[in-house]
């Protein structure tokens, strides 16, 4: 399975809660997670919900290391790849 930009999307948002992050309309993949408003604890909750509802396992600490939204779909599919 390879995760869409769209899926990924959706999971940066179910991460983020009832808070107030940045905008993820139009092209964020490219955009750093800093930037966008994202720390990393957020972004091992979005690695938390990618594990619930994906089915994919990824280390926090190359999930923290993620500097942008294209980043993190590059290693999630790399991920997925590998275990096929």
């Amino acid at each position: 399975m390879r995760l869409t930009r769209t899926q990924l999307v959706s999971a940066i948002r179910a991460a983020a809660g009832d808070t107030e992050l940045a905008d993820l309309d139009g092209d964020v993949l490219d955009r750093r997670f800093d930037e966008l408003g994202y720390d990393s604890l957020a972004l091992l909750e979005v690695a938390a919900v990618l594990r619930r509802t994906h089915g994919i396992a990824l280390p926090d600490d190359a999930v923290v290391e993620l500097g942008t939204p294209a980043d993190l779909l590059r290693i999630v599919n790399a991920t997925t790849e590998e275990v096929r």
